[in-house]
């Protein structure tokens, strides 16, 4: 990409700065859900109005080529877009509910398409995202103490539901304000900050902390990372603080892979452990068991919906699957089938080609951002980092519907696929 793009600020990347550092007020005016597909579906006609322009005489800023590991994720939902439409021609579900779930499609699983190729085409920059990431965590850092009172003052659990619901949802969640909540089984508190539950807000937070650890400046570092702690520790989220504990050892692990004394270290950490192993297996085996019983209803729910998802994937629509979620029977609690667990939910949906059109590019992304970060890219880094959160998260919640929340951490694996896209060019040039 021309370098010289970066030198002055280009209207995406304060578009951009304005649309993360706003979260909270958005979220105060319940328009988060509306603004990740309105900024993704925006820059995105601003990319392809530059590309139909730079091929007139209009004088228009470049825009980049879009990399081979971007064209994977386009080429992965367009692929999911057939499987809807097929799933719901097989299932004869007709128009009407067809035009529903293709807008739904284009407000979630396309958004995972759009934000890699405005990161890796547009002129955004890393530093604009972290430092506007910043400013987020420092309204969550404020707000938390407020949140963990209002139960003990008796403020509601919901101030109110924003008239921007009238738009379309998945419900009425994603467009309240919500101080906290209470847990039915111990009523204890449980926080969701600016996401529609708490589970989400574990997720996020995970991915507010990728930008926090990649922040240079000491101060709202610190600030990021205990923002960050904080949403992953009062949403209670199991899955959450298991991210947590994996992710930045793996993406730290990576990033000295080519560093001598990283393995030294590493091999001379096994041959100590070595003889501890079994203790060391049956403390992780108790504390996997101490963590599952934190909600031992909700994971009684989330393996029966898991359960009837395989199944009825497998006997009924192997391929395309069945094209809508269904509502589940009572002891799930009449939960939508696959609706906890993205893999299970593209069984039941849309088929084993759902599930190629995801795992086929999150592994390709796995793979070209770990070389990446091989580099000691910050991009890179961060761009792997949001990938195994994705992964990981896979199993334990719906991706697509919460793809509005995750826009920031997709465009940096764009940036980080135009990094690596220039380093390649770059060899080859050198070899030429």
């Amino acid at each position: 990409m021309d370098q010289t793009a970066h030198n002055s600020r280009a209207p995406e990347d304060l578009v951009v700065a304005i649309a993360l550092a706003s979260t909270w007020f958005v979220y105060l005016l319940g328009g988060l859900y509306v603004l990740g597909p309105v900024l993704g579906v925006g820059l995105t006609a601003l990319f392809a109005a530059r590309l139909y322009l730079s091929r007139t005489s209009v004088s228009v800023q470049t825009t980049a080529s879009i990399p081979g590991g971007v064209w994977i994720w386009i080429a992965g939902m367009l692929l999911m877009l057939l499987a809807l439409e097929i799933g719901h021609m097989n299932q004869q579900l007709g128009l009407g509910q067809t035009v529903k779930s293709t807008i739904g499609w284009a407000k979630g699983w396309a958004l995972f398409a759009l934000f890699p190729l405005i990161g890796a085409c547009l002129h955004i920059r890393l530093e604009t995202l972290i430092r506007a990431a910043g400013y987020v965590s420092l309204g969550t850092l404020l707000l938390t103490p407020l949140f963990l009172l209002a139960p003990m003052a008796g403020l509601p659990e919901v101030l109110f539901v924003s008239p921007l619901k009238i738009i379309g949802g998945p419900g009425p969640e994603y467009f309240s304000v919500q101080l906290y909540s209470i847990e039915p089984m111990d009523r204890s508190t449980r926080l969701r900050y600016f996401t529609p539950w708490s589970p989400a807000a574990g997720l996020i937070g995970n991915m507010y902390m990728l930008f926090a650890l990649s922040d240079r400046r000491k101060t709202w570092k610190w600030i990021g990372v205990f923002a960050a702690l904080a949403m992953i520790v009062f949403s209670k989220s199991r899955l959450a603080i298991a991210a947590a504990l994996v992710i930045w050892p793996l993406v730290l692990a990576a990033s000295g892979a080519r560093r001598p004394s990283l393995w030294f270290l590493a091999t001379l950490g096994l041959l100590i452990l070595t003889p501890m192993a079994q203790p060391i297996i049956e403390a992780a085996e108790g504390a996997l068991n101490s963590v599952k019983s934190m909600r031992a209803d909700s994971t009684r729910v989330r393996e029966a919906l898991g359960e009837i998802a395989i199944h009825r994937w497998w006997s009924e629509a192997p391929i395309w699957g069945h094209g809508v979620v269904e509502r589940g029977p009572h002891y799930v609690e009449f939960m939508p089938i696959g609706s906890h667990h993205t893999w299970y939910g593209l069984l039941f949906v849309k088929g084993a080609v759902g599930v190629v059109a995801l795992a086929v590019p999150l592994m390709w992304s796995l793979l070209e951002f770990a070389v990446l970060t091989f580099s000691r890219s910050r991009a890179g880094q961060l761009a792997l980092g949001m990938v195994l959160l994705m992964t990981i998260y896979s199993i334990g919640e719906n991706l697509e519907i919460l793809a509005y929340l995750m826009w920031p951490g997709l465009i940096v694996m764009g940036l980080a696929a135009r990094e690596l896209a220039d380093m390649r060019q770059a060899a080859i040039a050198q070899r030429a």
